[in-house]
């Protein structure tokens, strides 16, 4: 029997979703809950690896199982056996051939900037705080010039082990709400830390460090180098994975991160 989950999870005081021997791991963690209502090891599947500190709304996850359990009581026994920061939202059994990682056909984002003087000491781990005023309008015309498909090299990690960097970027949207600005990020799979590196692009674009034009020069130098900073891992969240019809996957809400 498979089952499909949908996991939400903050990511502050995890060393990513991976699982790694000796460190505080949201797979680690999970497997350790799932083996226990399952009554064996079992190993979890994700529908993509986040890095230590980036958080998860819907993050989509399968194992396999010969325990019968009904889903609510999957759900109960496994948020008990959970820490504060990891929670179980849906339970769903799913056919053989659903697989968290390669049936996903969508996967979305969203990057929290605290735009003001001061910082906080609230969401110190779940933004990021950039004091200089942005124009979130100057940051979408960069933005404009970064969808479709395109070598994504500029903005792809060292350590990436994707087999291209050739990606399409669906949706880069940037909107403000008083001092909070979230870019929201779609495309069916990124780059390892695509996503920190693009707003590591827009953001000096929206300081006035940078001219509108740079994202596009930065794009076709396919260079690293020639990019701005890694953004923090702070203000990224997970924010869904899309899935065929076909698996009558629910739906969540991402209240009050999306609004």
């Amino acid at each position: 029997m498979r089952l499909a989950l949908s996991v939400e999870y903050d990511g502050s005081n995890f060393h990513g979703w991976q699982f790694q021997p000796k460190q505080r791991t949201v797979q680690g963690e999970l497997q350790k809950a799932v083996s226990l209502i399952a009554n064996t090891p079992t190993e979890v599947f994700a529908a993509g690896r986040t890095d230590t500190g980036v958080h998860a709304l819907n993050q989509v996850v399968h194992f396999d199982t010969e325990a019968i359990r009904q889903e609510r009581n999957w759900l109960l026994g496994l948020n008990s056996n959970l820490p504060h920061d990891i929670s179980i939202k849906w339970v769903k059994p799913v056919s053989e051939n659903f697989n968290a990682r390669f049936s996903a056909i969508k996967r979305r984002y969203r990057y929290l900037i605290l735009n003001r003087d001061s910082r906080s000491s609230v969401h110190h781990q779940r933004m990021w705080w950039v004091y200089k005023k942005l124009d979130e309008h100057q940051m979408q015309l960069a933005a404009n010039s970064l969808l479709g498909q395109h070598d994504f090299s500029a903005f792809r990690a060292q350590e990436c082990q994707a087999k291209s960097p050739i990606k399409t970027l669906d949706k880069l949207i940037v909107t403000r709400r008083d001092d909070c600005i979230a870019v929201d990020v779609e495309a069916r799979s990124f780059l390892h830390h695509m996503v920190r590196n693009l707003m590591g692009v827009l953001v000096p674009v929206g300081e006035g460090k940078r001219p509108v034009e740079w994202a596009q020069h930065v794009l076709q130098s396919q260079d690293r180098n020639m990019a701005g900073v890694t953004a923090p891992p702070q203000g990224l969240y997970l924010t869904d994975v899309v899935y065929p019809d076909e698996f009558f996957l629910p739906t969540v809400s991402g209240f009050p991160v999306l609004w």
